[in-house]
């Protein structure tokens, strides 16, 4: 028996073939073993995209923006990052060898749009879907069989799925939230202002001015400042925690110290190579607002109405918990 809240994240169809399909179970369960929460695929998925967009060279940020050959190349890429960062062997037949079964692995910017190869009937397939624009993701298991595919008619007879039987797949994660794109999503007027300044500093301090309360991920700096110091951009020895303390601006990064400051905000919690922005006001901790303690005062977030004062000093990685921050 599956765990129920397995089950009940699972469709009556793929159920039934769960319990009918030995080895769809035990890669099911080796899978989830591995990445309970789906974290470490959907940071695969983020990398991915942005390696394929390479921003610090080219200044991209946007899918549609990609060569088409580009595009092509995305689903081995994935493929090869997925097994970089799990660790599956090699399959003898398909791509990957998982709990002694024969993987194979298809990913698709267009949900169904999996092209699905001769050589896999009859195997199992990790079928992979992310969406840039929609900032969501879904990775699922599917016994390839024939019944359920539309025959090829391209050179390679590859097939995809029928919609009616999309059903069949066994969802590990589905329509799960894809660390958001931030230069894709922010309001363009915002977008112009950052990409204005001529220096890499300039437009990073533009962006944790103009983006604030969200997540901005490493590779979303790296494009921003289309340098290879990227990081020294963010520091506080003259990158923009220190030019836009005056404007009362702190930047939380990922580790444990500014975690607990986001997470006292209100704010959301930088992950892994994340940063969050926010105008910052002391107050004496009975405003009502949320607040944390930083550099011996208590302090809120800003509202549009409160007067611009200079920030605290965030703790360093010296002074804190130890962490990850590379900006620091």
């Amino acid at each position: 028996m599956l765990p129920l809240d397995i089950s009940a994240a699972i469709n009556i169809h793929s159920l039934d073939l769960l319990q009918e399909d030995s080895q769809l179970a035990a890669v099911y369960g080796h899978l989830r073993q591995l990445d309970p929460s789906g974290q470490r695929f959907a940071s695969v998925l983020r990398d991915t995209i942005d390696q394929l967009l390479n921003g610090e060279v080219t200044g991209r940020y946007d899918w549609k923006s990609l060569f088409k050959t580009e595009k092509t190349h995305a689903g081995t890429i994935v493929e090869i990052n997925l097994q970089r960062e799990f660790k599956f062997a090699d399959g003898a037949a398909m791509d990957y060898r998982i709990s002694g079964v024969d993987v194979d692995c298809k990913y698709s910017q267009q949900f169904g749009g999996w092209m699905i190869p001769p050589e896999a009937m009859n195997h199992l397939c990790l079928l992979v879907w992310a969406d840039d624009y929609k900032s969501k993701w879904s990775a699922g298991l599917l016994r390839i069989t024939p019944d359920w595919l539309n025959q090829g008619n391209n050179r390679d007879m590859k097939m995809t799925v029928k919609a009616e039987h999309r059903n069949k797949i066994l969802w590990l994660w589905h329509e799960a939230e894809l660390p958001e794109n931030i230069l894709l999503h922010m309001n363009a007027s915002d977008r112009d202002a950052v990409f204005s300044h001529k220096s890499g500093q300039g437009r990073i301090d533009e962006l944790f001015r103009r983006v604030q309360g969200r997540r901005i991920g490493r590779n979303v700096v790296r494009t921003v400042a289309q340098q290879k110091d990227y990081m020294k951009r963010v520091r506080g020895n003259g990158g923009s925690r220190s030019s836009l303390r005056e404007e009362g601006i702190i930047i939380m990064g990922d580790y444990r110290a500014h975690q607990e400051i986001a997470k006292k905000l209100g704010l959301p919690v930088p992950l892994e190579g994340d940063f969050v922005s926010a105008r910052v006001i002391e107050t004496d901790g009975q405003c009502g607002r949320p607040h944390a303690a930083i550099d011996g005062a208590a302090w809120a977030v800003a509202s549009s109405s409160d007067i611009t004062s200079r920030a605290p000093a965030l703790p360093t990685h010296l002074a804190a918990s130890p962490g990850t921050d590379p900006a620091e």
